[in-house]
């Protein structure tokens, strides 16, 4: 469904092959500082699976399978996964409208900028995780998660400043999916072990009221909507080599295939190995040997490195194209001085906010809730009754109008769950709680 078709002109420049200020997309209505039409469909490829096959996928053992256990757990991993891509698959066909091309889905949608912060914050979070389970490994007096989130924020600074766009990630994205098969090869072995000696484990869905389950199911939802998802399908498809439709559907199906069975792998094993009592983050419940923890969570913390990066580059790009120098090379002199302090603003803002409110599980669940669910599911249908409504069969119409009022009350029922698991963590917890 290549809808709206793709344009045949000239390849746009690019500030960083030196295009004069306003030029880069003209034709499509939009400027940018940052490279477009540029990337395979296997660089894409592999960005989305190692972006998601990252070291989150180490907590939604507890995130997603201990509030549904393994009936409803199972049943909810394949229906997300399935309607996930296919809501990729058709947002994808979107990419140009009347000759325009569609990049921003948080312009469309009125989401903040917030939701991408959030996003960002989590990571931060998860590599100052585990730092902090290193050192807890070599030290009998660890420090504070604090010091390891300040420590994460500031690496993740270095990478921005460096490879400042997605494209650039390139020669990156090799590195990341060594690091991120080997700390995986690792875990599973290590999980397998345990779950064949672990004679004590069960799988009843802790104890609590009838709404407090069913709050904590809408969480597990969410946190599984998050693990399908970026939010930013428009965003990654926009640096795609023509044909950006087809080619971004052939990146998906790798994402969908490879590295749905990867990261479900992880969660299915870990849950299995410990049962309803895992971990928030699985290498805290690991048995040993201490060289295999080191080398997971060491793993972890330098792939969130690559990982992150796609997850904020859209707000590089926004920051860049609003506050750089156009006319000039995004390496330039004082566009490096420009995105320095850009960068460093940035990322002082997040690592602050996430000493503050360290709480890993409230951060995937408010992602997948308040943002993923309506660009993933809403937006699709919104944006297809807008451009096909009139032309459209009388079912497909009805369809998509369902997929708006289902995933719109499913929205409602996420968010309110992820505000309730906030409340709870912040009655619980300080702020600058050693989490």
């Amino acid at each position: 469904m290549e809808t709206g078709g793709e344009l045949s002109s000239e390849e746009p420049l690019s500030i960083e092959q030196g295009q004069t200020k306003g030029s880069e997309n003209h034709k499509y209505g939009l400027t940018s500082a940052h490279t477009t039409d540029h990337d395979s469909w296997q660089q894409v490829g592999l960005l989305l699976v190692t972006g998601f096959s990252c070291g989150w996928i180490l907590c939604f053992s507890n995130l997603m399978l201990v509030p549904l256990g393994w009936t409803w757990g199972i049943i909810c991993l394949f229906v997300v996964g399935l309607f996930s891509a296919y809501a990729n698959w058709l947002l994808a066909a979107f990419h140009f409208i009347d000759g325009q091309r569609q990049r921003n889905v948080l312009h469309h949608l009125g989401v903040s900028i917030f939701d991408l912060l959030l996003g960002n914050m989590g990571f931060i979070l998860l590599g100052g995780k585990a730092l902090k389970e290193i050192n807890s490994e070599l030290s009998d007096s660890p420090l504070r998660l604090q010091y390891f989130i300040i420590i994460t924020g500031a690496a993740y600074f270095i990478f921005a400043l460096v490879i400042p766009t997605m494209s650039a990630m390139r020669s990156w994205l090799g590195v990341s999916t060594i690091l991120t098969f080997t700390f995986i090869t690792i875990i599973l072995l290590v999980l397998v072990h345990d779950g064949k000696s672990n004679k004590s484990r069960d799988y009843e869905i802790p104890a609590g009221s009838k709404v407090g389950k069913v709050f904590n199911a809408f969480g597990a939802i969410s946190a599984i909507i998050a693990c399908n998802n970026s939010g930013m399908l428009l965003e990654i498809q926009s640096t795609l080599r023509k044909p950006a439709v087809k080619n971004m559907r052939k990146a998906l199906y790798v994402q969908y295939t490879v590295g749905l069975l990867v990261y479900y792998g992880v969660i299915i094993v870990g849950y299995w190995a410990y049962g309803s009592t895992v971990s928030v983050y699985l290498p805290e419940e690991l048995s040993g040997p201490k060289w295999a923890k080191v080398i997971i969570n060491s793993g972890v913390v330098l792939q969130s490195i690559v990982s992150q990066h796609v997850f904020v580059a859209p707000i590089h790009e926004t920051l860049d194209t609003r506050f750089l120098r156009l006319d000039e090379s995004i390496n330039s002199k004082e566009n490096i001085k420009r995105r320095f302090l850009l960068r460093a603003l940035l990322f002082t803002f997040n690592t602050f906010v996430t000493t503050a409110f360290p709480f890993m599980g409230d951060f995937v669940n408010l992602l997948g809730s308040f943002t993923l669910i309506p660009i993933t599911f809403i937006f699709p249908s919104l944006i297809f009754i807008k451009v096909k409504g009139k032309t459209a069969r009388v079912e497909k119409k009805v369809w998509h109008l369902s997929n708006i009022f289902l995933f719109s009350l499913l929205t409602v029922a996420t968010t309110s769950s992820a505000v309730r698991i906030i409340i709870e963590n912040i009655r619980e917890y300080n702020f600058f709680a050693d989490a």
